[in-house]
C-alpha cells in the first residue's frame, strides 16, 4: 500500500493511543488526545530546507493558536531524515529556528524517530523505544503547558526511569507487536 497522509496519521495516532498513552509513556498526553488538542500534520517534503520551512510555519501556527484548540503539534515527515543521525543533526537546526523566530522559552521541539537511540545505548536496547515513533516526527510543545503538567504531576522527574522499566518489561517482541498493531490501524484508513 503506498504511503499517504491519512495512513500516516492513522498509524501515528495509533502509536499515540497504544504506546504513548497506552503504556503511559507520557502521563500528560491522554488529556490532550481526548480533547482533540493534538494537531497531526504530515508533510511530503523530501529535503531538509523544505522541512525547516514547514517547521517554521507550524511553529507560527502553534504560537498563534488558542491552546484549548491546539495544545501541541506532531509534524510527521516520512520522506525526509529517515536516517537517525541526520535527523539528530537536524534537531540543532530546529532548536535554532525556535530561537530565531523568537519562540525561545515559549515553544520547544521534542524528537521522535523510528530509529531513535539514546547516547550510551545499543541500537537494539528496548529503552530507546520511549522515543521511537512510526515515522520521523518533530513534536512542537508549549513551554507553559509543560511547566503546568510537570507541576501537577508528582515526581515528574521519575517518568524517564518508569518508562525504561515499562519497556524492559514489555520487551523487544512486545514493542514489535505494538508497532504491527499500529500499522494495522493505519491500513484500515
Amino acid at each position: 500500500m503506498p504511503l499517504n497522509s491519512p495512513q500516516v496519521i492513522a498509524e501515528t495516532r495509533a502509536w499515540v493511543d497504544r504506546a504513548v498513552i497506552g503504556l503511559n509513556l507520557c502521563p500528560f498526553a491522554k488529556a490532550v488526545q481526548v480533547k482533540n488538542q493534538l494537531r497531526y500534520v504530515v508533510t511530503d517534503v523530501t529535503d531538509t530546507e523544505a522541512l525547516l520551512a514547514t517547521l517554521c510555519e507550524e511553529l507560527h501556527l502553534l504560537a498563534d493558536a488558542v491552546p484549548e484548540q491546539v495544545e501541541t503539534t506532531l509534524l510527521i515527515h516520512p520522506q525526509v531524515l529517515s536516517d537517525f543521525l541526520d535527523y539528530n543533526d537536524f534537531l540543532e537546526i530546529a532548536d535554532a529556528a525556535v530561537e530565531e523566530l523568537g519562540y525561545g522559552g515559549v515553544l520547544q521541539v521534542a524528537s521522535f524517530h523510528p530509529q531513535y537511540q539514546f547516547a550510551g545505548t545499543g541500537i537494539d536496547d528496548v529503552t530507546n523505544a520511549t522515543n521511537r515513533s512510526p515515522y520521523p516526527t518533530l513534536h512542537l510543545l508549549r513551554e507553559d503547558s509543560i511547566a503546568r503538567a510537570v507541576a501537577a504531576f508528582p515526581e515528574a522527574e521519575t517518568i524517564y526511569e518508569t518508562n525504561m522499566r515499562t519497556l524492559e518489561k514489555l520487551g523487544a517482541q512486545g514493542w514489535a507487536d505494538l508497532l504491527v498493531a499500529c500499522r494495522g490501524d493505519g491500513e484500515k484508513v
